[in-house]
């Protein structure tokens, strides 16, 4: 068996912020990023073979409207036996005109069917980075708002959910850049929230200064499974990032996240984007794999990135 086949090298996708992999019950993975004018879907029998899947453009916005310019952070999910795609749009304009969009598609193959727009989410703030978190059945929704406070530039937000495009109730603050390690590169930041279910415990894992500074890190907030999501106590923020840049191993700005498994769902699986170098462009960024374990109290164990030249075996069951 060639070195190919049992080890592999980051980076795995080139060009690819904003990584999003789901790794659905038909045994694929579906991965989406941040591309130019257009949401693109990709779908893989490997972790490892991400760019070599099957790729489609799914959805180009219509030119000159409200949401058809700056499509970031794409992710798609499967709620109730159908399919949502959650991403950032606006009108070409500043912040102030961001918003939540959602696309709906009831076919079982999400690259078949037709995408239909559902609308943009009624966030009391502009906002980016939407995630969908299910907490005993009821649907939550995570999100980068802008514009509350004047000292900072985004901060991340809750509210519930009546169906997969419309909110409810109240939005509350979950985490504001209030720690020195959040502030780097010119703007105080928390955005691209994501979630991660084990232990008896829900973590919250955010993205926290400027994603063009290399020390662009991962945050964390905690809480216990059974407690109210809605309730801005129920969480735990770690004073320390979770991941960050490594000078030794050439990785920096590593943030905006996702969670997976290997295909045989023995391991944990986290997917960011990094820079190669810190004054690299941020147009650079590509997204990278890498195997995490659990501490002895059970949090996440992120390590540390891993350089470009260290070889990694594959997921367990590729």
């Amino acid at each position: 068996m060639s070195n190919r086949t049992t080890t592999f090298c980051n980076p795995i996708v080139a060009n690819a912020a904003d990584p999003w992999v789901l790794k659905h019950t038909d045994g694929y993975y579906y991965f989406m990023s941040t591309q130019p004018g257009r949401l693109e879907l990709t779908r893989s029998s490997s972790l490892t073979g991400l760019a070599e899947g099957r790729r489609k453009t799914i959805w180009s916005p219509e030119p000159g409207g409200p949401y058809s310019y700056n499509l970031w952070a794409p992710e798609i999910h499967n709620l109730n036996d159908k399919w949502y795609i959650y991403y950032t749009a606006n009108d070409g304009g500043g912040d102030e005109s961001r918003g939540l969009c959602v696309l709906e598609n009831e076919y079982s193959d999400p690259l078949e069917g037709e995408w239909v727009w559902k609308g943009a989410m009624k966030t009391p703030v502009p906002g980016l980075d939407g995630t969908v978190m299910t907490v005993r059945d009821r649907l939550y929704f995570l999100y980068a708002g802008y514009g509350h406070f004047p000292e900072y530039g985004s901060a991340i937000y809750i509210a519930q959910m009546a169906n997969p495009w419309t909110l409810t109730g109240e939005h509350r603050l979950l985490t504001a850049p209030t720690l020195t390690w959040e502030k780097q590169g010119g703007m105080a930041i928390n955005e691209g929230p994501v979630t991660l279910h084990r232990n008896g415990r829900i973590f919250l894992v955010y993205s926290a200064s400027t994603t063009w500074s290399e020390d662009y890190a991962l945050g964390m907030l905690t809480m216990d499974e059974d407690a109210d999501p809605m309730d801005p106590a129920s969480w735990q923020k770690s004073m320390e990032p979770v991941f960050r840049k490594s000078i030794e191993n050439g990785v920096y700005a590593t943030g905006h996240n996702s969670f997976t498994r290997s295909p045989d769902d023995q391991e944990d699986w986290i997917v960011f984007h990094a820079l190669p170098s810190a004054d690299a462009d941020a147009s650079i960024r590509s997204t990278r794999i890498q195997k995490f374990g659990w501490n002895l109290d059970g949090t996440p164990d992120f390590g540390v990135p891993w350089s470009d030249a260290h070889h990694q075996p594959v997921p367990s069951g590729e």
